[in-house]
């Protein structure tokens, strides 16, 4: 056995030293100009571009048989500038037929290569597409010029990209890649890696029928891109006869959607709350510049929804979708909006920032099981979202919210720095505590009712709005309560004692079983058209104003017992609310508590006499010690019955 492989081995050995023999042999005596021009042909033949070499050339047999072009340029037929130059073009020589004497590019390497793609606004096609037909037409089978090399490998390259009809210009920086379609296969591959705006990018995308694809024809692809911002695959099929067309299954994932947004130069929404976690899966259906995703699955900021989209791009970004969710929360995407200042009293005075609602138009229509709005928990909601021309309206069709059913619409018009503000709402027997708290501010309200608004307003700020505020808003209810007074107490407890104070006038709580408010707005002033608190033992009615921008009451109002005690006339209390909205002063009008006492009453009619007010007064200055002050009325003279009064004051 043993002798058998040594008498194998002799015979192997020799046939390799007379290749080797052959090869030191071919390279003394080989036509290296023949070499280098049919190297040159033969990239010609395959790109379709002319070479252009400004630099030496390097020939080089044994050890390594390859060609070598040093400051090169490659360009079309009927072009002037080179779509590529390269600092060092390798192409490197299948061996067998180089001992034959043919010369047949094994594989081509580019070091540095600076690679310009220009798209032509007249035609749409780029100074690449001859070479892209000329590939077509090689890999064609049966065709005269058959592809004679199979792997382009680039070391350090940069691409630059312009199209002047879409304003687009793009630089791919530090490209290692290697293309690779096998003559032996009707596949292509191409992986590696490249910088674009600052990130570095893994690729991948290979064709299942690389001549097909090259032709516009169908054929397989898978492509994958993955980055730190985002990762995107697709695959499916590709075909480009008179336009793009792909079908297939599209995944994104992405940490940060606005992050992956500006990295893609795509205006994120204005704040920084919400679109984070970002991930999709669909099958995807793209002809030209629309592309249509069904089946999909999309999870944004921890939300999960599924349904069918669809995006284009002809001039103008547009999306459109229908998604159902079961459970989504909104508040990371208002958080940042505040309508009150940090001190909670004053309405938030920070300008807009409203260029989002020009960057894409949206058509977007969200059910949901429930929803989350800041403290704000809804039922089965189904609403609708309408971007375009910077005008964003939003409608609420039907809504399970605060006990009761709500729906809609919300509008804001861009001009310039300006937000033009409408909003229509009902609140259809809801909770009034829950409701008032959420929507204004306001916690002294309890019961369940029915509140329309109906509101426009314009500004560059929350302040801006308030101060503009037009509209009406009507309020009724029943069966609740107001707290912080108890009306029906303090009307008995003052009936008999007119003056016995009100120190515990601000505890309690007022129940009511109707209550109806009607308030008219004008820039920013609330005009109380009907307020109107009734309950059995007691009633309220309010007039006056409130002041939006300054969120401050100045009402006036009467508190009225419906039945005397003992079966007497009614008692009417005059009072004033005034102060801030979430802790407005109320207190009753002194002087009807003054008449309303036996004791006090006289002395009021008595005080409207000049001579006896001024003489109540200097005696109360004598008591009191005021009549040192020096004052105009201290130095007027006293009665006769004063000084006596004061010499002997336990006779009084």
């Amino acid at each position: 056995m043993a002798q058998g492989i040594k008498r194998l081995g002799m015979p192997i050995a020799a046939l390799l030293g007379l290749a080797l023999i052959a090869l030191v042999g071919t390279s003394w005596f080989l036509n290296r100009d023949a070499l280098q021009r049919a190297v040159e042909a033969q990239i010609r033949a395959v790109t379709g571009l002319e070479l252009v070499v400004n630099g030496n050339i390097d020939v080089s047999i044994f050890p390594g048989s390859y060609v070598s072009f040093h400051n090169v340029g490659l360009k079309g037929a009927t072009t002037i500038d080179p779509a590529l130059q390269v600092d060092v073009l390798t192409a490197n020589l299948r061996l067998l037929p180089l001992l034959l004497r043919r010369f047949e590019i094994a594989d081509v390497m580019m070091l540095r290569p600076h690679i310009h793609v220009v798209r032509d606004a007249a035609t749409g096609e780029s100074n690449w597409t001859p070479f892209v037909e000329t590939i077509a037409k090689a890999m064609t089978p049966g065709s005269e010029n058959q592809v004679s090399f199979s792997e382009i490998r680039i070391q350090d390259g940069e691409l630059n990209y312009e199209d002047a009809t879409n304003r687009v210009s793009e630089e791919l920086g530090d490209i290692d890649l290697s293309l690779a379609w096998p003559s032996i296969s009707r596949s292509f591959a191409a992986t590696g890696q490249f910088d674009w705006r600052g990130e570095r990018v893994d690729g991948s995308i290979s064709a299942s029928d690389f001549a097909a694809l090259l032709s516009g024809d169908r054929s397989g692809l898978k492509a994958r891109l993955a980055s730190a911002p985002l990762k995107v695959a697709f695959d499916g099929t590709v075909a480009n006869r008179t336009s793009l067309m792909m079908e297939g299954v599209t995944t994104m994932d992405s940490p940060s959607l606005r992050n992956a947004l500006r990295w893609m130069g795509q205006a994120p929404p204005s704040g920084g709350g919400g679109f984070g976690r970002f991930a999709l899966k669909a099958r995807t259906n793209v002809v030209g510049g629309s592309v249509a995703l069904t089946n999909v699955n999309v999870e944004l900021d921890g939300n999960v929804a599924e349904g069918v989209m669809t995006y284009s791009n002809n001039g103008r970004q547009t999306l459109q979708a229908t998604l159902a969710a079961g459970n989504l929360d909104f508040t990371p995407y208002i958080s940042t909006f505040r309508l009150l200042a940090s001190g909670q009293r004053d309405w938030n005075r920070q300008l807009f920032d409203l260029s989002s609602l020009s960057s894409v138009d949206l058509d977007m229509r969200l059910s949901a099981a429930k929803v989350t709005v800041g403290p704000s928990k809804l039922g089965r909601t189904a609403f609708g979202a309408n971007l375009r021309g910077g005008a964003l309206a939003l409608s609420v069709g039907e809504a399970q919210m605060y006990g009761g059913i709500a729906k809609g619409s919300f509008a804001v018009a861009r001009s310039d720095a300006v937000a033009d503000v409408r909003a229509q709402f009902q609140f259809n027997d809801v909770d009034l505590q829950a409701c008032a708290s959420e929507l204004f501010g306001i916690t002294k309200l309890s019961g369940h009712g029915n509140l329309n608004v109906s509101l426009t307003a314009s500004g560059s700020s929350p302040f801006g709005l308030a101060q503009s505020l037009d509209g009406t808003a009507t309020l009724t209810g029943h069966d609740g309560a107001i707290a912080g007074f108890n009306v029906e107490q303090l009307l008995k407890r003052l009936e008999r004692r007119p003056l016995s104070g009100g120190g515990h006038f601000r505890s309690g709580t007022t129940p009511y079983d109707n209550l109806n408010i009607s308030v008219k707005f004008a820039d920013g002033i609330a005009t109380a058209e009907d307020i109107r608190v009734e309950s059995p033992a007691a009633r309220i009615t309010l007039t006056g104003t409130a002041s939006v921008p300054a969120r401050e009451y100045d009402l006036k109002g009467v508190a009225s017992l419906t039945a005397a005690s003992g079966g007497g006339t009614g008692f009417d209390l005059p009072f004033v609310v005034q102060g801030p909205w979430d802790d407005p002063l109320i207190f009753p009008d002194p002087e009807s508590l003054i008449r309303r006492s036996p004791a006090s009453a006289p002395l009021l009619d008595a005080v409207k006499d000049r001579k006896t007010r001024d003489a109540v007064r200097s005696v109360i200055e004598r008591f009191t010690g005021g009549g040192k002050s020096g004052t105009a009325d201290a130095a007027a003279p006293a009665p006769a019955s004063a000084p006596a009064a004061a010499e002997n004051p336990k006779s009084n």
